[in-house]
């Protein structure tokens, strides 16, 4: 796994400096770009890109609302 590979190539390190954080800056770091990512894909659909991330449309407008991501 790609992500799995990253994360222990970095771990000294990252835990290290994160110490405490690590969940939340792992899902911060992580949230943004992946959700930018499928709304481009979608076109900006808001349900499409709920549905391929599995998650409720409502869940995903409290993300976009909370990240400041703007409709694409």
């Amino acid at each position: 796994m790609f992500i799995e590979d990253k994360i222990n190539q970095l771990a000294e390190s990252f835990f290290s400096e994160h110490e405490g954080n690590v969940y939340r800056f792992l899902v911060e770091s992580l949230e943004r770009p992946l959700l930018e990512r499928v709304l481009i894909s979608t076109k900006g659909n808001q349900l499409e890109a709920s549905r391929i991330l599995g998650i409720n449309r409502n869940t995903l407008r409290d993300k976009l609302r909370k990240l400041g991501i703007k409709k694409q």
